[in-house]
């Protein structure tokens, strides 16, 4: 599941709020060089400007990101989408007979084929203990006599007990947050929002604009005083009116998902996907399922992971992607609520099928009831040469102890050798290398990468705007590895992977331990103690292998005017 970061409990009540921060911190920080610009970035000019320096050409990388969908008519990404060379548009035939029809730019596995699209599921948690109550519940197991595959079950099963029938340690208390409130206060925002835009004759302004302006009515007053006041008293100014009324629309999707969880307490969850999509979820060979609509009216969050990866370098328009020869590749299978094993499992599998070497996976959850099947699917990518980029999640716990799935380590033993798990860092202005809320692992997180007020690409066609979490920080490691394999395109997945986490940049101090107030160094945090850089990737790139140079022809002997 999507762990959106709670920016609007400041709302709610007096706190700490990681935006704010982040007042001082400039859009696209995320991409910036310490030496050159003042900021903690990835340095993505710095490494453009070795390559040139290098005569190097680029060659077309094509990148799946599994997410929630994409913009497929955004001005930054429309050109830049992939598209299936044997599939004929819109004719309803499965032209290259792979299984989907008109699967043009990729597919959405949580699509019916009467059109309609899974927008909120439930948790995995509920999913897995009702689904093996059956099956585990109080029986008298011999741990020693089951098969790995069945230990892996029995504890699963035991571990979704003891949270549902239990103090979820990691769940958070909200059956008393009052959801008519809240939704009646996003409607409130939203009417003033209309108000304020025609008033000051923009879509988007800035708290510290709308500030400044001076209201002509009643009316503009009103609106002005709701959304200054609010805020003001969280030290939110530098926040747009998109960012800020998207952000509580988030928050009370992500209450209705906690409350929804708290429902299997007590009864089985709803079967959300099967009433759409109507497989068998339980059957890895029941394929014939889902619908192209990629896009499907949920799309912020892939949208946005799309554009941090690839968005249309130097048109003018919005900002630039760190990749500029990339293919975004669009696999949907991330609801409002957890993931399916299943979906996830075909989505890799399609991308490597069809051409991808790079793999974006911003998700995450505390059960995989049919991890084999993932594991399958990650050793194939593994066997074709595809490198999987994966986000290492936003509840500030160590995911050395605590399950974020899918990750590399197999149930069967050993682990995938193609996956980059990722956790987010800060610009150290903002008061810290690392993100507040990101997940750590002295073994199981690799890198850290930028993934606080990361500004990138949201649906509407022409909308821009920042968002935080390790989901923005994973796309720009997907980023640095379609822009390093563009012009070093002889690089295996484990050779790329050897350059982004050795070229990763160690802090000259401790950091901040996610959660806490903690100092610690970055090495008790990831494998590498480092934080991504580009041009340092790209660097060391070129040491491994040949390079990629444009030929220099020779100049034309033919004297113009006659034929040869």
């Amino acid at each position: 599941m999507i762990k959106f970061s709670k920016i609007i409990i400041v709302l709610l009540c007096a706190g700490f709020s990681t935006l704010a921060q982040t007042s001082v911190i400039p859009n696209g920080w995320h991409m910036m060089d310490k030496a050159t610009d003042g900021y903690q970035g990835v340095s993505v000019n710095k490494a453009y400007q070795f390559l040139q320096a290098k005569n190097l050409k680029s060659t077309t990388v094509v990148v799946a990101v599994i997410d929630t969908g994409i913009d497929t008519l955004h001005e930054d990404l429309k050109s830049i989408l992939w598209t299936n060379p044997n599939e004929i548009p819109g004719n309803g035939i499965d032209d290259d007979g792979n299984g989907y029809i008109d699967d043009v730019h990729g597919w959405n596995f949580l699509g019916g084929k009467d059109g309609r699209n899974v927008k909120v599921d439930s948790d995995e948690r509920g999913r897995v203990y009702y689904g093996l109550k059956a099956k585990w519940d109080n029986k008298e197991v011999d741990k020693a006599s089951l098969s790995k595959a069945d230990l892996y079950e029995y504890d699963m099963f035991l571990k979704a007990k003891a949270e549902l029938k239990g103090n979820d340690p990691e769940g958070e208390d909200v059956s008393n947050v009052d959801m008519e409130s809240l939704q009646a206060m996003l409607e409130s925002l939203k009417t003033s929002d209309s108000i304020l835009k025609k008033a000051l004759n923009r879509d988007t302004f800035t708290g510290n604009e709308l500030d400044a302006y001076v209201t002509k009515s009643f009316a503009e007053k009103r609106a002005k005083s709701e959304f200054i006041g609010l805020m003001k008293s969280n030290s939110m100014m530098d926040q747009t009116n998109k960012e800020f009324v998207d952000g509580l629309g988030e928050y009370i999707e992500y209450i209705a998902g906690e409350q929804r969880k708290a429902e299997s307490k007590n009864k089985a969850p709803k079967a959300y996907r099967k009433e759409i999509v109507g497989d068998d979820e339980n059957n890895f060979n029941d394929r014939d399922y889902g619908n192209n609509d990629i896009m499907a009216n949920f799309s912020m969050h892939g949208t946005h992971c799309a554009g941090i990866i690839g968005a249309i370098r130097g048109n003018g328009k919005g900002m630039d992607g760190v990749a500029d020869n990339v293919r975004i590749m669009a696999l949907r299978v991330v609801p409002d609520g957890d993931e399916h094993d299943k979906d996830i499992a075909l989505a890799i599998r399609y991308a490597v099928d069809h051409g991808a070497k790079i793999i974006s996976m911003s998700f995450g959850k505390s059960f995989s009831p049919q991890k084999q099947w993932v594991d399958e699917a990650f050793a194939y990518a593994e066997s074709k040469n595809v490198l999987l980029i994966h986000a290492a999640g936003n509840d500030a716990k160590d995911v050395d102890v605590k399950d974020n799935f899918p990750n590399p380590v197999y149930v069967a033993g050993g682990r995938a050798n193609n996956v980059i798990t990722v956790g987010a860092s800060a610009e150290p202005k903002s008061g810290s290398y690392t993100a507040s809320f990101s997940n750590y692992g002295k073994k199981e997180v690799d890198v850290f990468s930028p993934g606080v007020k990361i500004y990138s690409t949201l649906p509407g066609g022409n909308n821009y705007g920042n968002l935080s979490g390790t989901s923005m920080a994973c796309p720009l490691v997907a980023g640095i590895a379609a822009l390093t394999l563009e012009y070093y395109p002889t690089l295996s997945a484990k050779q790329l992977k050897y350059v982004i986490e050795t070229s990763a940049q160690k802090p000259g101090e401790k950091v901040t331990k996610p959660g806490t107030d903690e100092k610690v160094p970055l090495s008790d945090l990831s494998r590498t103690g480092g934080i991504v850089n580009a041009y340092e990737a790209v660097k060391l790139a070129s040491t491994l292998v040949g390079e990629n140079k444009t030929e220099t022809l020779p100049k034309s002997k033919i004297i113009k005017g006659k034929k040869g």
